[in-house]
């Protein structure tokens, strides 16, 4: 389960077109430096959890493991995503942020 205050800012972020998802473009934008935040779902195989947790190692980018791959599609109005990227600084600081049990603004 995943706090529902990290599944509206992911919303916001996809609203805001600063959201991307799917394994391909999601890698694409942590080698141009564009992700500020990796979330993959729960569901998600090991082989891609395993790959990004690399890939985001070797590019000092943060990953959050959380939410069933449903969750993540509805926060974004997709079907079957289970890897997001998103690539507002601030977004990320946020979700990042209430993932670790710290407050949320407002």
């Amino acid at each position: 389960m995943i706090n529902k205050k990290i599944l509206g800012l992911i919303g916001l972020s996809a609203r805001a077109r600063k959201v991307l998802f799917g394994a391909d473009s999601v890698e694409e934008g942590i080698k141009k430096n564009k992700v500020k935040l990796i979330i993959i779902s729960c569901e998600a195989s090991n082989r891609t959890k395993d790959k990004f947790k690399k890939i985001a190692e070797q590019h000092q980018k943060p990953v959050i493991v959380a939410g069933t791959i449903e969750e993540l599609s509805k926060a974004i109005g997709k079907n079957n995503k289970a890897i997001l990227g998103i690539l507002d600084e601030n977004l990320s600081n946020e979700i990042q942020k209430i993932n670790n049990g710290g407050e949320v603004i407002g």
